[in-house]
């Protein structure tokens, strides 16, 4: 059986790396594509790169043409998705890539996004270690799901990053800090001054500086449901001048009695299976070259006993891992394929 399957926000960065990972997934065929202002133009005007695709036209998001597909993937901005969840009912599969269906806590939405609260989905970050979920993993819960939340590329990086010192108790999750050089295609394709490539070559820019970031609410849910209490976390993205990519240092202090065997062994035992999270060798540490265009997070793990606290360096894809990778990973899961359909380890290099 091949899936049908329509993506909405098909112009945007998101949504174009969907259809970048779809068009070589053996078990889907991509039949609708849709946007806003430019529905009615081609595909290749505003995704030239996906050449296989360049015979679809974009659409226009509605209910009524995302409808009658196996699986719809909804790329639209924070706030967008929800309006079009409820007229799906009857698709069998939908995977929202924005923050509509992330968070638990009606508060946490209002307090950092606002406007109407959507019902929380299954979360798509398959490796998170999760108490009480089947086989202590995200993944468990992702199994025959019918509405996954692919997670927000930031939160999901610090999560990973941090969870399985949470989910072992060696390191206290009450002082977290975390601090993300992070290419300005995360913020979308539209237009903003900040992010014009004057603004940005040759320099540094933090942005949302001092907890207001909407990513620190899915970090602290990530980390509870992981085992954390009182998880509190000190948030500060910096946007760096390359297309892509998330680098994310995160440290936390490390908890009474926590040996360095004992912390080594907790990444180690979370992921040393895992295919698309890897913890690299003592002394190693990822750089943001090393994962672009893999659904890959590499993290190297460093142990700071005169600060008592360890240090965790991860780099992601933010368009792959970080958003659409996960999502199709989830995918996968949720239907029973192999979870790697589809997907790769392997980076693109220079």
């Amino acid at each position: 059986m091949t899936y049908s399957v329509a993506v909405s926000g098909a112009s945007g960065y998101a949504g174009g790396e969907i259809l970048r990972l779809l068009a070589a997934h053996p078990e889907v065929e991509i039949r609708t594509v849709t946007a806003h202002s430019s529905a009615g133009e081609s595909l290749a005007v505003h995704q030239p790169h996906l050449r296989s695709l360049a015979h679809l036209t974009l659409q226009p998001t509605t209910p009524e043409v995302l409808a009658g597909h196996d699986i719809v993937f909804l790329a639209l901005p924070h706030g967008q998705s929800g309006q079009y969840t409820d007229a799906l009912a009857d698709t069998p599969l939908v995977i929202d890539a924005g923050a509509d269906h992330r968070l638990a806590s009606r508060d946490a939405w209002d307090a950092f996004y606002g406007g109407p609260f959507h019902d929380p989905w299954t979360y798509g970050v398959p490796e998170l270690p999760v108490i009480g979920a089947p086989g202590g993993r995200q993944r468990g819960t992702l199994v025959g799901a019918t509405r996954i939340a692919a997670p927000g590329c930031n939160a999901s990086t610090v999560s990973l990053s941090l969870a399985p010192g949470v989910a072992a108790g060696v390191i206290d999750p009450s002082d977290i800090v975390s601090v993300l050089a992070v290419g300005p295609s995360g913020a979308g394709k539209s237009l903003k001054t900040n992010l014009l490539a004057a603004e940005i070559l040759g320099s540094a820019n933090p942005y949302s500086v001092g907890g207001i970031h909407r990513h620190i609410p899915e970090i602290q849910q990530a980390l509870t449901d992981a085992g954390g209490t009182d998880v509190r976390v000190s948030f500060t993205p910096v946007i760096v001048p390359m297309a892509r990519g998330i680098l994310a240092t995160s440290t936390a202090p490390i908890a009474a009695g926590a040996t360095d065997s004992d912390l080594r062994d907790a990444w180690h035992a979370a992921y040393g299976d895992e295919t698309f999270v890897r913890v690299l060798p003592e002394g190693s540490f990822p750089r943001t070259a090393d994962v672009v265009g893999a659904n890959t997070a590499l993290m190297g793990l460093a142990i700071d006993r005169a600060a008592n606290r360890v240090v965790v360096v991860t780099a992601v894809d933010n368009l792959v891992k970080g958003t659409a990778g996960a999502a199709i990973q989830s995918m996968n899961i949720a239907l029973g394929f192999d979870e790697a359909t589809g997907l790769t380890v392997n980076g693109v290099a220079p």
